[in-house]
């Protein structure tokens, strides 16, 4: 009776590969997190080094303003180099709290992608044993339609069959009936 467990197999079939192509979405959403994250993480370094550039332009800018007082202004020397001293040192303390705030931000940062990608694997890996189960029950719910299908394609012909019979059972009674009455 396959022509009756053809549409229903196919429609089986065109199911199990829209689970596999969900569970195919699901795993590359979660290997494109993960990818983003790391970017995120990556990406420290050089917004480190851009930012600590700038607190450097800005010292170089500050040094540059103390050469230009120092070469206009006569007798201040002695002062701007007091100044310059403080600069650097608070431009040295600066760099230093900086660096390590974004090795704190960065190892946090680290920490966090870290447990989000195992606690991502581990939800990605809960939903394919799911949809490993699923699939199963589904190839057992394909086979006792199919069966139950095989079994009404049989009732069917063998109605069609009881049908002709009843059928041809009739034109002899109505052949008979037609004989009896020329007769």
């Amino acid at each position: 009776m396959s022509s009756y467990t053809n549409p229903v197999s196919t429609a089986f079939e065109l199911q199990r590969a829209s689970i596999e192509q969900s569970s195919n979405a699901l795993q590359q959403g979660v290997q494109f997190q993960q990818t983003v994250g790391e970017a995120f993480v990556d990406s420290l370094e050089s917004q480190e080094s851009v930012q600590r550039r700038g607190v450097e332009l800005q010292q170089t800018a500050v040094h540059s303003y103390l050469d230009a007082v120092e070469s206009t202004v006569p007798g201040v020397a002695p002062t701007v180099e007091e100044v310059r001293a403080a600069v650097d040192e608070q431009f040295e303390f600066l760099l230093e709290n900086h660096a390590e705030a974004f090795e704190n931000v960065e190892a946090e940062l680290v920490e966090g992608v870290e447990a989000y990608d195992e606690l991502t694997e581990d939800y990605a890996a809960a939903v394919e044993e799911q949809l490993e189960l699923l699939v199963e029950a589904h190839e057992e719910l394909e086979a006792q339609s199919v069966e139950a299908a095989e079994q009404w394609g049989d009732q069917l012909e063998e109605l069609q069959d009881q049908v002709a019979d009843l059928q041809e059972q009739v034109r002899d009674v109505q052949e008979q009936a037609a004989d009896a009455v020329e007769a």
